[in-house]
């Protein structure tokens, strides 16, 4: 295809990137027939006007880097998804089991649906003191708050006696929330010692289950947790773009959308 207008190119490029979410810079330059001095000529005057967004190679829709946003504003954001995604994982949890709880909004939904189940017998260990908060008084119910340093934003905790703590203990099952989720970068959070935590807190569950929304799929914070592949189960809402499924599919994640 050779597009000699650069009115033309824009719109050839925002096209495809409207269809496809994210788009390799190689392959607009080889479908254009142009060099990759012009694609790139093209794609700084698109991403100036906030058209697109570039990140190694590749182009987005959206902004892909994430910023610590506090607590109490990430409660208010999409909560009918947190909520059906926090009892979804929550009907994964059994009798007598050992489970992992990390820090988040959508983490903080499966302990309100286990508050509201007071029959089984469970041991929670959590970084987050607001999901202990919520757990305390629920009956059968061991709770250990991990220690550390405190992050005002996320009222969780992060540092080495956490980590430290967790290399003495086995849990069945970790539920972790994230802050993005790339195909190519994996998953991170936007603080650097928490990402740091929750690779400690993977590598003592037998199991790791994300329990997400679905806006944090192409998006990447400041620090990577893990590769995607490290993941065994992934639970969001049912606002998931297609592109985003094909691709948690294809590294051979469980998907379970709710």
């Amino acid at each position: 295809m050779q597009i000699e207008s650069m009115a033309q190119r824009h719109s050839y490029i925002l096209n495809k990137l409207n269809k496809e979410e994210v788009v390799k810079v190689s392959d607009l330059s080889d479908e254009l027939n142009v060099s990759p001095v012009t694609i790139r000529k093209d794609l700084k005057v698109l991403e100036s006007k906030k058209l697109l967004y570039r990140s190694h190679g590749i182009i987005t829709k959206s902004n892909p880097y994430i910023m610590d946003v506090n607590v109490n504003i990430k409660s208010g954001i999409r909560t009918d998804q947190k909520k059906r995604i926090g009892e979804a994982a929550a009907a994964l949890v059994a009798p007598e089991d050992a489970i992992l709880i990390a820090s988040g909004t959508t983490v903080l939904q499966l302990a309100e649906a286990l508050a509201h189940n007071t029959t089984e017998h469970l041991t929670v260990v959590t970084s987050a003191m607001n999901v202990a908060m919520v757990l305390r008084e629920r009956p059968n119910t061991e709770i250990i708050q991990l220690g550390g340093i405190i992050r005002q934003s996320s009222t969780s905790v992060v540092g080495p006696y956490a980590e430290d703590m967790l290399r003495r203990l086995s849990f069945k099952t970790l539920f972790l929330g994230v802050d993005g989720i790339d195909a190519e970068y994996g998953c991170s959070t936007s603080n650097m010692m928490e990402a740091q935590l929750n690779e400690v807190m993977i590598n003592a569950a037998q199991k790791t289950v994300i329990l997400t929304d679905s806006s944090k799929f192409g998006k990447k914070g400041f620090g990577k947790i893990c590769d995607l592949s490290e993941i065994d189960q992934i639970i969001t809402d049912d606002e998931i773009t297609h592109a985003s499924r094909e691709k948690i599919e294809q590294a051979g994640v469980e998907l379970t959308i709710v």
